[in-house]
C-alpha cells in the first residue's frame, strides 16, 4: 500500500501542494454554493432560530447551517440543512463545540423542568427590620 507521508529530509514539491490546495479550495466552493442555492431554494429566506426575513440586498447574511454538523452530508431534500442568521449560525456552533468538549452537559439547552428556588434572600428581614429600629 502505498503511503503519502514524506520521509525525513525529503524536500517538500511546492507545486504539487499548491495544486492540491487549489483543488480541494474549489471542490469545497463548489460544493457550499451548491447546497447553499438548494436551501434557499427549498426553505424560505427566514432564519429558522429568531425568524429574521431576509431580502436580495441582505442575502449574503443568511447561512446554511448543517443540522448534524457534517457539511458533507447533503441530502438533495435538504433534511440535514437549515438556513439561519449569521448570529444563530454562530451560537449554535459555539453550542456545539461546548458540548464536544464536554464543558457542560445542558450547556445552551433550555430545562424541561424549572429548578426549585433554594435561598430566600428575605428570611432574616424581621430581625434585621428590628435591629434597624
Amino acid at each position: 500500500m502505498p503511503t503519502n507521508r514524506r520521509k525525513p529530509g525529503q524536500k517538500i514539491n511546492q507545486n504539487k501542494l499548491d495544486e492540491v490546495v487549489a483543488k480541494a479550495r474549489r471542490e469545497a466552493e463548489s460544493r457550499m454554493r451548491g447546497y447553499r442555492e438548494q436551501s434557499l431554494r427549498l426553505y424560505p429566506w427566514v432564519c429558522a432560530r429568531c425568524g429574521r426575513e431576509f431580502t436580495r440586498a441582505n442575502l449574503h447574511e443568511l447561512t446554511v447551517h448543517h443540522k448534524d454538523h457534517n457539511h458533507d452530508n447533503n441530502p438533495s431534500d435538504g433534511s440535514n440543512w437549515e438556513n439561519l442568521c449569521l448570529y444563530c449560525h454562530d451560537w449554535e456552533h459555539q453550542k456545539y463545540s461546548h458540548l464536544v468538549r464536554g464543558v457542560d452537559p445542558d450547556f445552551g439547552r433550555t430545562p424541561t423542568k424549572a429548578k426549585p428556588a433554594t435561598h430566600n434572600p428575605f428570611a432574616d428581614l424581621k430581625e434585621r427590620m428590628k435591629k434597624d429600629t
